[in-house]
């Protein structure tokens, strides 16, 4: 088992070069839609994609992803909604800990579960801090983990969380304010867990601009992933990459 993207990802911190990443939920998309995606993605250079949702219930994971790998060369991860959503026709697997819930099935209980399964998969296993930030609305996530967001003004409980699964091992730290949230996380507090961790940061939930993808990544996330406003308009894929990308990166 190799960790090539995550060792893209590190690179690509350590380069000050942000990345952008399409989320595309398997409930939501017929194979036109996806062939029309992925032809965007790639005239965009999206960096990566990402497959998921709070809840997959079409079984079909396999089907989308194996769509995806025939129309394109870009790295499919995996960002199920429970670490039992795993197809192994993708390339790597966010596995995902609630660490700012205190639902201990979230945290490690079902990760125990499907640990067997997920080993057997070959998939690039990418540990993941998943913090919930409240967005203004409330989220599927939220009300299946049965578990309060992180209040959108405390910047230190964020902090501390942050640090705390980086300090417990985890790869990324992903800070969501969840699907259809009204509001995005505030730039203040991207970047306060940006300063505090040094593993790569990834930031969604909420974005529907590309004038504030750029800015939470000039406040410190190394990857931002958009869901819902490329489902609405799938041409916001092209002005998303390009905000993202052009952020400065370090001469090294």
């Amino acid at each position: 088992m190799t960790n090539r993207i995550y060792q893209s990802l590190l690179q690509h911190k350590a380069n000050g070069q942000k990345s952008f990443a399409v989320l595309i939920d398997p409930d939501k998309v017929t194979v036109d839609k996806i062939d029309e995606l992925t032809a965007l993605a790639i005239e965009a250079k999206v960096d990566y994609l990402l497959v998921g949702g709070s809840l997959v219930v079409t079984n079909r994971l396999d089907e989308v992803v194996q769509q995806i790998k025939k129309n394109c060369n870009i790295p499919v991860i995996l960002f199920p909604g429970s670490p039992s959503q795993i197809t192994s026709y993708a390339d790597a697997l966010l596995y995902l800990s609630l660490i700012s819930g205190r639902n201990a099935e979230l945290l490690i209980g079902q990760h125990v579960i499907s640990a067997p399964f997920v080993k057997q998969s070959r998939l690039e296993i990418i540990s993941t801090g998943y913090m919930v930030i409240d967005g203004g609305a409330p989220t599927t996530v939220s009300y299946i983990s049965n578990a309060a967001p992180i209040p959108a003004d405390k910047n230190e409980i964020a902090m501390c969380t942050a640090m705390a699964g980086e300090m417990l091992g985890m790869k990324l730290i992903f800070m969501d304010a969840g699907s259809g949230a009204k509001r995005p996380i505030n730039e203040s507090m991207i970047e306060k867990v940006a300063q505090v961790i040094e593993v790569p940061l990834v930031v969604g939930g909420g974005i529907l601009d590309p004038e504030k993808a750029y800015l939470n990544c000039k406040a410190g996330a190394d990857m931002i992933v958009i869901g819902n406003a490329i489902e609405k308009d799938a041409s916001l894929i092209k002005e998303m990459s390009a905000a993202i990308h052009s952020v400065p990166t370090r001469i090294v």
